[in-house]
């Protein structure tokens, strides 16, 4: 089987990622509903959200070195195997405790999902062609995610306004159409992720697991010896506690101003899936982006504006007030994120690169369990006005922690500059430059995992 070019590995990539998506777009709107509908106050729908969190914090490195060890398709397959059964056991929770398995399984499956598809992008990218870029591929799957979730929005809001089927509440309908959709997106992922793999024998799981720690101490040490990716896996932090106000507590505004939580639910179907299109038109601006103001820049000024758009949601008066700030938000959050992940894909190389995301992926649970329970308690306490105006101002005060990313594309040019006029010297180190996993390492080639004949994603 003859390995697949630069187009096809980007193809396959942005194929599986929006069939990834599909299903979260159809629950996202009636997630946090369905919970109050089904008797939880906003602070026990915060306290459930903490499981997820709990369960990632925990597993996020080792599933990430599992993945860097033992392979991204079997670990991709297990993680969309326990999405299905997450999805399946909210469809009929109608407990606390179900509600919080819901979320404990949810924390398994996006600590197990974080990173091996793009991983096996970037890496499949490089073994097709070392020189070939891949930040546009990256833009291009913040587009597909965005047209993807904006059409489960918009199909979930149309199932909503149909009303119930039977026994079963319009709200709940979404989930069991979502159930149906992920059941479709495992098979596609059997059919066209696949990857080469060092042959491991009969023990290969074991030794992935016993390789696995390894493999995180490796990737920490990067965080050790990079300002620059300390910094930028530190912006997780701040972004997973401000992301509260959009996924979790935009529901509720809508809710209290329209005045009624079925008609919310059904307004916020198509809202969605135009907050969606939007963070899919955002993202398709990266290439522009890049060029100006520049990637660091560039995502420091979309986490200031990003708080703005929040305090929009929070206090402009009437649904159009709430609904344009919501676009605005997403448009910006479309935009920013591949900046991001393209600022930390430069500082990493192949073999750990999975372990790195998962680094950056680990630090947002914490801060986005932390705003969980916090803007819910302070919501229910005070108003959801005040509890977004905390989340945008935690959202913007990330912004100074691209300045190291900044400065060292920065100080790079200069030197670059400087060699151009003087002429050939030795060249000076890169303070940009991946960093290798090891003194020893270097860019990993096929046989490091890399996929190559037959790969897909």
């Amino acid at each position: 089987m003859s390995a697949l070019s630069v187009r096809q590995v980007r193809f396959r990539f942005l194929l599986l990622h929006g069939l990834r998506w599909l299903p979260s777009g159809l629950t996202i709107p009636v997630m946090i509903l369905l919970m109050q509908e089904r008797g939880l106050s906003l602070s026990q729908i915060g306290l459930v959200s903490v499981a997820q969190g709990v369960v990632v914090l925990a597993l996020e490195l080792p599933t990430g070195g599992l993945a860097d060890v033992l392979g991204r398709r079997p670990v991709l397959v297990t993680a969309w195997l326990l999405g299905l059964i997450s999805l399946l056991v909210f469809a009929v929770a109608d407990s606390f405790a179900l509600f919080f398995l819901v979320w404990a399984l949810q924390g398994v499956f996006r600590a197990l999902d974080s990173g091996p598809l793009e991983s096996w992008y970037v890496d499949a990218t490089l073994a097709a062609d070392p020189e070939a870029a891949y930040e546009p591929g990256l833009g291009y799957a913040g587009t597909v995610v965005g047209v993807a979730i904006s059409a489960g929005a918009l199909l979930s809001g149309g199932l909503i306004a149909l009303g119930p089927i039977g026994p079963v509440s319009a709200l709940t309908v979404p989930v069991l159409v979502a159930a149906a959709l992920q059941v479709v997106a495992i098979g596609a992922l059997l059919m066209l992720l696949r990857e080469v793999r060092p042959a491991r024998g009969g023990g290969a799981l074991r030794a992935s697991i016993v390789e696995a720690p390894r493999m995180i101490v490796q990737a920490v040490g990067l965080l050790r010896r990079s300002r620059v990716l300390l910094a930028l896996v530190a912006v997780e932090l701040f972004w997973g506690f401000g992301m509260v106000t959009f996924e979790s507590l935009l529901p509720v505004r809508l809710s209290e101003v329209v005045g009624d939580a079925d008609r919310a639910a059904a307004l916020l179907g198509p809202a969605s899936s135009a907050a969606w299109l939007a963070s899919a038109a955002g993202a398709a601006l990266t290439p522009l982006l890049m060029r100006w103001p520049g990637a660091a820049p560039g995502a420091a000024l979309l986490r200031i504006a990003q708080g703005v758009t929040v305090v929009g949601m929070g206090f402009l008066a009437g649904p159009v007030g709430v609904l344009v700030a919501y676009l605005a938000c997403y448009t910006v959050h479309g935009a920013s994120n591949p900046l991001h992940v393209g600022l930390l894909h430069r500082q990493v190389d192949g073999p750990y690169r999975t372990s790195v995301i998962s680094l950056n992926s680990l630090m947002g649970q914490p801060g986005f369990a932390l705003g969980a329970v916090l803007l819910t308690a302070l919501a229910d306490f005070s108003s959801v006005g005040t509890a977004m105006l905390v989340g945008a101002v935690v959202l913007a005060v990330a912004a100074p922690l691209y300045l190291p990313a900044w400065l060292a594309g920065r100080r790079t040019a200069a030197e670059a500059g400087a060699a151009a006029t003087a002429g050939p010297t030795p060249a000076a180190p890169d303070p940009t430059a991946q960093l290798p996993g090891s003194p020893a390492d270097v860019r990993s080639s096929a046989g490091d995992g890399a996929p190559v004949a037959g790969s897909a994603g």
